[in-house]
């Protein structure tokens, strides 16, 4: 059997760094954020770690 392949959508909403941690963007960063306020905005801008029991899913199917 040969290589499974990445999926592809969830390689490019997650990042998996170099201590094995996953890194997803903050939710809703596109529009809107002129209502946002300053302490909100300043939030959103840290990427989110997620939890360990998603982490061993995620890993599968970003190949890593």
């Amino acid at each position: 059997m040969g290589k499974l392949k990445t999926n592809k959508s969830m390689s490019k909403r997650f990042r998996v760094t170099k201590t094995g941690k996953v890194e997803k963007r903050t939710n809703g960063q596109a529009h809107f954020n002129a209502r946002e306020t300053g302490n909100t905005k300043r939030n959103k801008r840290s990427d989110i770690i997620m939890r360990p029991p998603m982490t061993n899913f995620i890993k599968s199917k970003v190949g890593k």
